[in-house]
């Protein structure tokens, strides 16, 4: 929660202090309201006094009211004009005392009366002195506590936006934070010495200045940091990284000095950046920035000196979470700056149980439901993920009616995340169901055979998420963490098991194997060049590998020889054309089988369960296929299968 007034010492950032620039505003409100707005409004026409006094002669002027510099006065209304017509007023101002006035407005029956006097008294000239300053000052006063907000952008461009959290109040523990247990442990350092700091410092020992939190999105970095607070009670400052760029060059440092002043006034605190590569891109290479008149480059530099510069900042801790660790600059990253760099990866099995039983606190769950299963059909899936998941389960069960969350509520919500929306609206034609039928099952009886592959849970031919018109469903036994050179060839096959199915049962192949083909063909890539799984080229890594947890970004390649380049493709190509052979060969020695279970599929829809994994079991293996996962290589004299057409 946001800093509250009671604590023992405030947390409030200091006002602005631009007295400047809000005292030109005001004077600029002043003279609107003063002298221009007064202008927009209704104004009596101006005469001269003489015309003034020759209407009075000439007796068309029916009253007026006489002062010392002002005369307003009106006609008379024409007898045969309206009644409801407004008489014309008129002002004038007189050249000088005109003692006979009163006298020639007498004789022509004018009536006339002096300005109403001022029955304020002194009450009413206190308040025009008074009340003026106080509208003043009170404008002023709210502008300035404008300025700590959004609202005040032009008094506070060069202030801090960090949100400031109490002692411990940001709700946040470290048993709210489960399956990263490795990191916990870390940071659990960090809260002792901000506890029992004597513990450390007797010993000459020094806490870290900065902590670095990197890994995959999803995985609870700033969750961590938010326990780091809750569990040591000590003010929080939190920020990202982009709030301190800006259009204007200067005004990102100028944040930057403003956060660490009021962390210094905190101390002890901790300060937490989040995505810290939006302002610590490193300042040289690909991915750096060049110019000494960059905001980013300024900001950058105001915040390393912050952190370790000529004077140290004691009793304030950096707390920054990243993606990107890999685009950082190396100046950023050095001890002395970041101290310690905590991996906060997805989780393992262990770990995705207790994140389950964190997420699943507030929701009803029916006696069915296995958290063990539901993490162990999860591989990969990080902290949000698992967060969605039982989010998805409980509103699938909502749309049910039901009383609980049940454990088919879970699996569902598995292949939500996993394969997308089911689309029962999208109906196939026939030949195009068939084609994804054979399509599916050609995966399956493939996968069911190869190493490392994991068990074949599901085979649908119900269309689902964006381009999916079928899919197969295989869950691992165990987390792994290596894939060794058979496994990597059996995904390859596997991948191109659909394409092969086509090709056997039609004569012809879909695009429905567009993305198969892609991914085998990366795999095979990788296998070559980055993993030196190819006899012909060595162990030569080709690509540079970088620490990266986002997917879409690719290892750039090294400058290599077109005859290197070459010899790659050449490795490439065969690897995916011994995987077509064997897939052509698998399912041709297995015909009867993919025949009868697609025709299954095309009854069902849906096949599951024991009694699929019980009829993948009837594949045979083909004689070739050992020697090919072992070595790569298909037995001397084979030769490539082609499409099988019966």
């Amino acid at each position: 929660m946001p800093v509250e007034n009671n604590n023992k010492r405030s947390l409030k950032p200091s006002r602005p202090r631009q007295i400047g620039g809000g005292l030109l505003i005001l004077f600029t409100i002043l003279v609107l309201l003063n002298f221009i707005i007064p202008s927009f409004g209704p104004r009596l026409p101006q005469a001269s006094y003489s015309d003034f006094i020759n209407q009075v002669q000439s007796g068309k002027v029916d009253r007026a009211i006489v002062g010392n510099d002002r005369i307003e006065y009106s006609l008379k209304t024409d007898a045969n004009a309206n009644e409801s017509a407004p008489s014309q007023v008129f002002v004038t101002t007189p050249v000088a005392l005109d003692l006979d006035l009163p006298k020639i407005l007498r004789e022509h029956n004018v009536d006339f009366a002096a300005p109403a006097p001022n029955n304020n008294g002194w009450i009413g000239t206190l308040l025009s002195w008074v009340v003026p300053p106080i509208i003043f000052f009170g404008i002023w006063g709210w502008l300035m506590n404008r300025g700590g907000g959004a609202g005040g952008a032009a008094l506070t461009v060069g202030k801090s936006k960090a949100r400031i959290y109490s002692e411990g109040s940001t709700g946040i523990k470290f048993n709210d934070v489960a399956g990263v247990d490795e990191a916990k442990m870390e940071l659990l350092e960090i809260v002792d010495f901000l506890k029992n700091a004597g513990k450390y410092t007797r010993l000459g020992a020094k806490i870290p200045k900065g902590v670095l939190l990197v890994g995959p999105p999803g995985t609870g970095k700033t969750l961590l940091a938010k326990a780091i607070a809750g569990e040591a009670g000590v003010p929080f400052f939190s920020i990202s990284g982009s709030e301190f760029i800006e259009l204007f060059v200067g005004v990102g440092a100028a944040r930057v000095r403003d956060l660490f002043e009021q962390a210094k006034k905190q101390a002890p605190c901790i300060v937490f950046i989040d995505e810290l590569d939006a302002l610590g891109k490193s300042r040289g290479g690909a991915n750096g920035f060049v110019g000494g008149n960059d905001e980013r480059e300024q900001t950058l530099n105001q915040l390393l000196t912050e952190m370790d510069g000529f004077d140290g900042n004691t009793g304030v801790i950096i707390v920054a979470a990243t993606n990107r660790p890999e685009v950082l600059d190396p100046a950023l990253r050095r001890p002395g700056r970041f101290d310690r760099q905590v991996l906060v990866d997805r989780p393992d099995k262990i770990g995705r149980e207790a994140i389950l039983n964190v997420h699943v606190r507030g929701i009803k769950l029916a006696p069915d439901v296995d958290l063990v299963t539901i993490a162990a059909r999860t591989p990969g899936f990080a902290g949000a993920d698992l967060a969605n998941l039982a989010n998805e389960a409980a509103l699938l069960a909502a749309r049910q009616n039901r009383d609980a969350v049940v454990m088919a509520d879970f699996n569902e919500a598995i292949e939500r995340v996993v394969a997308g929306l089911e689309k029962r609206s999208r109906v196939l034609n026939e030949i195009e169901k068939k084609t994804v039928a054979y399509h599916e099952v050609g995966h399956a009886i493939i996968a069911a055979m190869m190493p490392g592959a994991g068990k074949v849970e599901k085979i649908s031919i119900v269309p689902r998420g964006v381009g999916a018109l079928g899919y197969t469903l295989q869950m691992p036994e165990e987390d792994r963490f290596l894939m060794v050179e058979d496994e990597i060839r059996g995904r390859i096959a596997t991948l191109l098991g659909g394409r092969s199915s086509e090709e056997i049962i039609f004569g012809k192949v879909s695009t429905g194997a567009s993305d198969d083909i892609q991914k085998a063909t990366d795999l095979a890539e990788r296998a070559v060049t980055l993993y030196g799984m190819s006899d012909e080229l060595g162990p030569v890594a080709f690509e540079k590998t970088q620490q990266q947890f986002i997917e879409g970004y690719s290892n750039p390649r090294r400058a290599i020889s077109p005859k290197v380049a070459e010899e790659i493709d050449r490795e490439v190509k065969e690897t995916i054309d011994a995987a077509h052979h064997i897939a052509l060969a698998i399912l041709d020695k297995n015909r009867d089988l993919l025949e009868e279970t697609a025709q299954t599929l095309l009854q069902k829809e849906v096949l599951e369960g024991s009694a699929l994994r019980e009829q993948l079991k009837l594949a045979k293996v083909p004689a070739e296929m050992d020697e090919w996962l072992r070595t790569g290589k298909l037995p001397e004299g084979t030769q490539l299968m082609q499409t099988v057409i019966r």
